[in-house]
């Protein structure tokens, strides 16, 4: 496969400055546009909208920790060893984040959300406002082990 290249089209603007795995909704941020490439305009009518989804790079995670197998998420012996793909890990063969926040305003060409899971300086790939239409449909399910894991990494 072809190498694929990006640029950011901004950067988190957040109190947080290193990565822990919780209580992320006390975090506001912002994300900041590159004003060289777009202008305020840009983010015109994504106030409209409740929430967004925001698509980021994790830079700052090493690439040397990054998994390709399986390992119990958060290290912890209690759950199961699955893959790298079945949990939503730091240590992503691309290092992809994709978080749905909620948003708070607009001010030029910074987004104010909540909950935004990166850290201060994170470069912003993409921002797409959340449609009910493309949220799941059917029935939605996942392991107990899921619901323990995330039982404080919002609140």
């Amino acid at each position: 496969m072809k190498p694929i290249t990006m640029e950011p089209i901004g950067v988190v603007s957040s109190s947080r400055t290193t990565a822990f795995d919780d209580f992320w909704d006390q975090e506001q941020a912002a994300v900041v546009l590159d004003e060289s490439r777009y202008s305020a305009e840009a983010l015109s009518g994504i106030a409209d909208f409740s929430h967004v989804e925001i698509v980021f790079l994790m830079d700052q995670l090493d690439p040397h920790t990054v998994e390709t197998r399986r390992r119990h998420p958060r290290g912890n012996p209690d759950w199961p060893s699955v893959g790298i793909f079945a949990q939503r890990a730091g240590g992503r063969p691309n290092r992809i984040g994709v978080c749905v926040c909620r948003v708070l305003r607009v001010e030029g060409g910074r987004l104010h959300v909540e909950g935004l899971d990166a850290i201060d300086g994170t470069p912003v790939l993409d921002i797409k406002p959340w449609v009910v239409e493309f949220g799941p449909r059917g029935t939605v399910r996942q392991p107990a082990w899921m619901s323990e894991l995330m039982t404080r990494y919002w609140r």
